[in-house]
């Protein structure tokens, strides 16, 4: 189930209003495709939002996913991020990084029906002047026995414009139950 504008809007601390949402685009995941892609994404609002329901079809142990925009592979991304397990709290930052984060979802042998739930926030995407910076939160839980929450801002340093967001899994593709929706965020 995905979650409605005006909770994401919480979520991710804005003070924007539900009507200022637009739904842009949305995916489901196949089992054996690895990537989802946001293409030829038009440059009419002022921020964009991913929202992240996911889960990977490996069956041995948590994988994880990244984040790529324009298609761009290069070391041209950095984050600082808080991370907790349930046991243990951790910070940290990384430079010349190949894609915007590495964010843990449950493997298919988790407890059914658990998923990784990630809010993205890219602001100013269509800026030509601003490298574009994300704001990340969110994480899982497999009933007490794994899971991680985190937060996170990332930077593409790139002053084009998001044309494309490529949300890629690290294990052997996303579950048919995963759904990753791009929504457009209006301006004031």
């Amino acid at each position: 189930c995905l979650m409605s504008p005006k909770l994401g809007i919480i979520a991710s601390g804005s003070n924007v209003s539900s009507t200022s949402f637009e739904a842009i685009a949305s995916a489901s995941g196949t089992v054996s495709g690895t990537t989802i892609t946001f293409d030829n994404i038009a440059g009419t609002y002022q921020h964009l939002q991913l929202r992240i329901l996911a889960r990977d079809a490996q069956t041995t142990t948590a994988r994880s996913i990244t984040i790529t925009a324009n298609n761009d592979t290069g070391s041209n991304y950095a984050r600082h991020q808080l991370t907790g397990d349930g046991s243990a709290v951790s910070a940290s930052g990384q430079g010349s990084l190949t894609s915007i984060g590495t964010y843990q979802i449950p493997a298919a042998s988790a407890t059914a029906d658990i998923h990784g739930v990630y809010i993205i926030d890219l602001h100013d995407y269509a800026s030509t002047t601003k490298t574009k910076t994300f704001r990340i939160f969110g994480g899982y839980d497999v009933n007490g026995t794994g899971g991680t929450i985190r937060l996170q801002s990332g930077l593409w340093n790139s002053t084009s414009a998001v044309t494309r967001l490529d949300v890629i899994s690290n294990g052997t593709g996303f579950t048919t139950s995963t759904v990753v929706s791009l929504y457009g965020i209006k301006g004031a």
